[in-house]
């Protein structure tokens, strides 16, 4: 197929495909889609060879959010029958944390809801931070809390945060309605204040919500415009309760198109396989591990995952091997511009801007010019998928239970 030889060049020299092409890769058939995963795994070994790097998520504080995003169970007027819970104390994120590491995660991830962080979360999540770190030599920390204000970015920084998600979500054009609580800009600004602030960032997207093929090119377009090092492709976990739980738009197949589009518009980012794999990829994750070089490990925020146990069995078994503590994640060329702490703006000319801007960002911006036929319904030509009520299950154990967690 001319389409994936193109692709595959292109990934290789980090250079940037084209909307048409990108739109191309979510338009394949099923005939066509284990050619697809295979050129995309071309990519994905190039930059990051056969490793598995696991994360590990510790929701500092469920439920009880000020905002309304769609598909969120702890938004406010959600009915999904979620843990609440207010703030963990420093000592029991550590030791929560301290379960994800030993099953494997180099990276903990500390999420608090609501809309961000006062100085005084700041603080909390700074005694955290520290805690988990004193405990755990050369693991890294990202934390996501929401709108970030001013120098509270620096802040985290100082307190030893690695890195700080703050997702896109969806395409800037609809972004209204899947949220009315805060903008598109409101996220962009924070993750660029996380970029500022010499954090690696980190910043994806959920598939699934309704959205076209259009937007999803156009999310994750604008994401290679912002240069994350790090791009969460999650897949809608559909909660009863919430607006968007009737909303079963995904296949396997179509969850492994949208993996591909990511990883050949993003080839030499760490694509994290994220919430909702369980739900709708289901026995075809393995597949997916040919695509992307990251995932969760065990439990969500508010759903319980596959177990640990089996998520490495899974690695093992599909013949990758799960990241050292010792091992860098990125290519030497992001590497590098993460410990110089640049940015991602063009003006820098670090990271992988160097070389004539043919690097994550390269020619982003053009993808507001493209013409509005692009703009293809998600499900036309995809089948929707079959309602899996039975794969979500509510988190009823680790962080803000007595139970111990999935690691």
């Amino acid at each position: 197929m001319d389409l994936l030889n193109t692709l595959v060049d292109k990934g290789l020299r980090r250079e940037l495909p084209t909307r048409e092409e990108a739109l191309a890769v979510l338009a394949t058939s099923d005939d066509e889609l284990l050619d697809v995963v295979a050129a995309a795994g071309k990519v994905r070994r190039k930059w990051f060879g056969r490793r598995v790097k696991l994360n590990y998520l510790v929701n500092l504080k469920s439920g009880l959010c000020p905002e309304d995003c769609s598909y969120c169970s702890q938004r406010l007027g959600s009915k999904a029958e979620i843990l609440k819970y207010t703030w963990l104390k420093p000592e029991d994120a550590s030791k929560a944390a301290a379960a994800g590491i030993a099953g494997g995660a180099k990276r903990v991830c500390l999420v608090a809801s609501g809309r961000g962080p006062t100085d005084r979360d700041v603080d909390r999540v700074s005694k955290t931070i520290e805690a988990i770190k004193e405990g755990n030599e050369g693991v890294e920390v990202c934390a996501c809390l929401g709108l970030l204000s001013d120098g509270q970015a620096d802040r985290l920084r100082a307190a030893g945060a690695d890195a700080y998600n703050h997702n896109l979500n969806t395409s800037e054009a609809t972004y209204g309605d899947i949220t009315t609580t805060h903008t598109y800009a409101d996220r962009v600004e924070t993750v660029r204040q996380a970029h500022a602030a010499g954090m690696s960032a980190c910043s994806g997207l959920i598939a699934g919500m309704g959205e076209s093929d259009a937007d999803l090119v156009d999310v994750v377009f604008s994401l290679r415009e912002l240069d994350p090092d790090s791009v969460p492709v999650n897949f809608l976990i559909p909660f009863e309760g919430t607006p968007l739980g009737k909303e079963w738009n995904l296949t396997p197949q179509r969850c492994l198109r949208i993996l591909a589009m990511v990883r050949f518009v993003c080839p030499d980012v760490e694509v994290r396989l994220a919430g909702g794999r369980e739900v709708h990829l289901r026995t075809m994750q393995p597949l997916a591990l040919q695509i992307a070089n990251s995932i969760f490990l065990g439990d969500y925020l508010t759903s319980e995952g596959q177990e640990g146990k089996a998520d490495l069995a899974m690695i093992a078994d599909a013949g990758f091997e799960v990241e050292g503590a010792g091992t860098t994640t990125l290519p030497e060329h992001r590497a590098d511009a993460v410990a110089a702490g640049c940015g991602s703006h063009a003006a820098s000319g670090c990271g992988s801007h160097a070389g004539g801007g043919c690097g994550p960002c390269g020619g982003g911006g053009a993808a507001a010019e493209e013409p509005a036929e692009a703009a293809v319904p998600a499900a036309t030509g995809a089948g929707a998928g079959e309602a899996r009520t039975d794969l979500v299950a509510v988190r009823r154990r680790g962080a803000g239970t007595d139970l111990p967690p999935n690691a």
